[in-house]
């Protein structure tokens, strides 16, 4: 693992960030302009000072004005899931649909007990684990060689497999995320607090008005973690021994995409916000002027969808929500993850899933079915045998496969499930991804047929692809930058 900054890191730089946020935390109080108040915080120890007083007071968005640009090289890509997971960054990762992963290398744990001591066994365990993980990703270069798409030769990749990543927040972020790395929920897993040490290395260096409140808090953390500890573990504790279906130990995938939850007369709620923001109305006299418009022109509603739908500012499809329960694969979760206005929910890595439950893609049905199944079955065999000799499950995490596959939930607006078909249900998108994202829009548009109109990749909704020379080239669909062919 390595972890450095792509910019920032020098004395000018330090001072100057450091400047900024002092004088975020003294505009509200200090009178004079800006430029003013900014010009007189010439003093960098007393803007440490400053800046972290009002931080250390409970007013950490003044962190949200420093910045922070990474580079990681060589996480695994279960490192890269909890990344991106913080809905707060910015990341670019390698695509695995591009480029070939047989050569990446991989992470190799020490394999521990549940007190966190290294086993007797280890070396063994890591041979036997090297021995698996090289067998893999043979697999994954043979499937790679035989032309198969890249995009599904990698459900056989393990999730140890390392990813490159540069990713950038506010401090702010980075704060949460070198506190939750390094004495929370996820510094059990090692990977996961090597790189919670790096961030810390990194803050105690290059954010000096985060210091005080980090030492703070890492001494809080370690007279008392119950702050970090799982709060539902009680909930554990009434189901020992209980028989109760589901089979909460089997969790069984869901068959398709479901929508659970969703803003009642959605359209009509839409609508209504159109006028009532241009005309300053209330909800009920929106109504009532909808009514009448619909009087002199029955189809006003249409054209009142169309009109949003070809407007920069959709404000008025944020007004109304959908929830989904998805059924998704490790290889795709990435692509609803990435998406950064929705509320996400995804299980944590520990404890382990059901590998049982995976996912097989089309390409790999029939022809290789079988050998498929056979690498899914000998993984989970081998994750039971490591379980048997005490490891515990931080280091259990590196069995999970690319095609394993969980239950996700997820809250958005009419807005971000928009854009979100914008993306992924263009036939450019990834097979598992768009078969998602089509499900999620057939299901909104089913109680929601006008805000369905305006779902649906740019061809369908608009007319036109932006995908340029990779585009797929629909009969009929002007493609931008390229010249219109009738045929």
């Amino acid at each position: 693992m390595k972890v450095f900054m792509l910019r920032g890191d020098t004395e000018d730089e330090i001072r100057k960030e450091t400047q900024i946020v002092a004088a975020a935390g003294n505009l509200s109080r200090a009178s004079g302009t800006v430029s003013e108040v900014f010009n007189k915080r010439d003093n960098h120890e007393k803007n440490v000072k400053l800046a972290g007083n009002v931080f250390d007071y409970g007013h950490t968005s003044i962190a949200e004005h420093g910045y922070i640009n990474l580079g990681l090289e060589n996480v695994s890509v279960l490192v890269e899931q909890v990344l991106i997971g913080y809905r707060l960054t910015a990341f670019t990762i390698k695509s695995r649909r591009n480029v070939d992963f047989r050569t990446a290398g991989y992470k190799v744990p020490d394999f521990k007990d549940k007190n966190g001591n290294v086993l007797t066994n280890n070396e063994e365990l890591q041979k036997l684990f090297v021995n698996h993980y090289n067998k893999l990703f043979a697999e994954y270069g043979k499937l790679v060689d035989e032309g198969i798409p890249i995009e599904e030769c990698r459900y056989v990749l393990p999730y140890g497999f390392y990813s490159n990543i540069i990713m950038s927040m506010d401090d702010n972020e980075f704060y949460r995320m070198t506190c939750d790395f390094s004495f929370g929920k996820y510094s059990n897993i090692p990977e996961l607090c090597e790189l919670g040490q790096e961030f810390e290395n990194i803050l105690l260096k290059y954010k000096p008005y985060l210091v005080s409140a980090f030492n703070k808090e890492k001494e809080k953390a370690h007279k008392d973690n119950s702050i970090y500890e799982d709060q539902f573990a009680f909930v554990d504790k009434l189901l020992e021994g209980q028989t109760i279906e589901p089979n909460l130990s089997k969790g069984e995938l869901l068959e398709k995409v479901n929508m659970i939850d969703y803003t009642k007369e959605a359209d009509y709620k839409v609508l209504c916000s159109i006028l009532m923001n241009r005309y300053q109305l209330s909800f009920i006299e929106a109504g009532k002027l909808l009514e009448k418009l619909r009087e002199e022109d029955p189809q006003i509603d249409n054209k009142l969808m169309h009109a949003l739908i070809h407007s920069k500012n959709q404000r008025e499809l944020e007004q109304v929500s959908f929830t989904f329960e998805i059924p998704i694969e490790l290889a795709v979760l990435t692509h609803i993850t990435r998406h950064r206005m929705h509320s996400l929910l995804i299980p944590d890595f520990t404890p382990i899933w059901n590998l049982d439950n995976y996912v097989i893609p089309d390409n790999l049905k029939g022809v290789h079915e079988e050998e498929y199944r056979e690498l899914y079955a000998d993984n989970k065999a081998l994750m039971e045998y490591f379980k048997s000799q005490g490891v515990r499950d931080e280091d259990l995490v590196y069995f999970y496969l690319s095609g394993n596959a969980c239950n996700i939930m997820t809250t958005m607006n009419g807005r971000t499930l928009e854009w979100i078909s914008r993306k992924r249900c263009c036939n450019k998108a990834q097979t598992a991804i768009r078969r998602i994202a089509n499900q999620m829009v057939a299901e909104a548009s089913e109680v929601a047929p006008l805000i369905g109109t305006s779902l649906g990749a740019p061809c369908k909704v608009e007319g036109y692809c932006p995908e340029g020379a990779d585009s797929c080239k629909n009969r009929g669909v002007v493609v931008k930058g390229l010249k219109r062919k009738d045929s």
